[in-house]
């Protein structure tokens, strides 16, 4: 009779465990463990799914709490260098031994990358004396360079303005089809370390004016007022102020200073000199190649004169000071000047 009673209360206490861990069931409750999953940071979708199906085969260790997958900087957001070197050339374009001494001072320098100041291409900017005059002494700075003279610059390097010269032949048709430039490619601006450049058509013939209530000019100080880079350099060909006998070219004496410029860099005239009106520096740097001019009667705001011999600028820009020199192919230094940032 004993043995009869104990078996239908083990069913019982059976029947009703079976029936708690339905219940716990559910509720949501699992005790089964998962697997870990590494993420894939090519794909979060992907990996998402990965972890979910693994947790529903894996039966071997505790769940883990997935981190936030991280994406990598944008091109865009890359830190730019605290500091950079680049030489100015101007009316250079000769294609003669003369250019090639400077060229090779340039190279010396070891730059990051050169602008110019315009008359790139003498006599007239004409398709068939471009390469020789430019290619052949800097296609390592040009991209993409297609010319003649060996092998270019596998990132842009070169960063040209247009003289009077230049455009002489067909309204600068050469000069566009050899260079790849930003923006319209006649008047652009572009960032390089600490520096940011506005490259300007200063040729009355540019299609959006020269004058100070141009569209060109809009533009300028536009851009100039947008920027917040620590040095703005605005550069041309034909300056402002000189002691040039061709006198000043009153059409480009725009307000930069005013707009936020640091400098305003030139030639046209071939020789050096560095002047200063209302508390702006300017350059004028056209011994680059061409035959030099002679020097008229210092102009108000001159500082520094030279026509003696060839040369390019060498400048350097840090986010506290830039330093602009002027040095002949035989590595004289003519001038040297450096503007300081205010310190707090």
């Amino acid at each position: 009779m004993r043995r009869q009673s104990v078996l239908p209360m083990v069913f019982i206490l059976l029947l009703l465990a079976g029936m708690g861990c339905s219940l716990l069931s559910l509720a949501g409750f699992n005790p089964q463990p998962a697997t870990a999953f590494p993420l894939s940071t090519k794909n979060p979708g992907e990996a998402t799914q990965q972890v979910g199906i693994t947790a529903a085969l894996s039966l071997t260790a505790p769940p883990a709490i997935p981190a936030l997958p991280t994406s990598s900087p944008s091109p865009s957001s890359k830190p730019t260098p605290a500091a950079v070197r680049f030489a100015v050339i101007g009316d250079y374009g000769q294609g003669d031994q003369n250019e090639a001494d400077v060229a090779n001072l340039v190279k010396s320098w070891d730059v990051d990358f050169i602008i110019t100041v315009g008359d790139n291409n003498y006599p007239s900017g004409s398709t068939e004396t471009i390469d020789q005059n430019i290619g052949q002494f800097y296609h390592e700075f040009i991209y993409p360079y297609r010319g003649a003279y060996g092998v270019g610059s596998d990132t842009l390097r070169f960063f040209p303005v247009l003289g009077n010269h230049d455009l002489d032949n067909n309204r600068a048709q050469a000069y566009y089809d050899y260079f790849e430039l930003p923006g319209n490619e006649r008047y652009y601006d572009f960032i390089q370390g600490p520096v940011h450049f506005f490259a300007l058509n200063t040729d009355s013939r540019e299609p959006d004016g020269v004058g100070r209530s141009s569209v060109q000019a809009s533009w300028l100080s536009e851009r100039l007022a947008a920027s917040n880079s620590n040095w703005k350099i605005v550069y041309g060909h034909h300056p402002p102020y000189t002691s040039g006998l061709r006198g000043p070219v009153d059409w480009m004496q725009w307000p930069f200073k005013e707009w936020g410029a640091a400098a305003y860099l030139s030639g046209h005239d071939h020789f050096y000199e560095r002047l200063e009106m209302d508390g702006l520096p300017y350059f004028i740097n056209g011994i680059g190649g061409g035959p030099i001019y002679d020097i008229g009667f210092a102009a108000a705001g001159s500082m520094v004169r030279y026509n003696d011999d060839y040369g390019a600028m060498l400048v350097t820009a840090t986010e506290q000071q830039i330093t602009f020199q002027f040095i002949t192919r035989s590595g004289l230094v003519i001038d040297e000047f450096t503007i300081s940032k205010n310190q707090p």
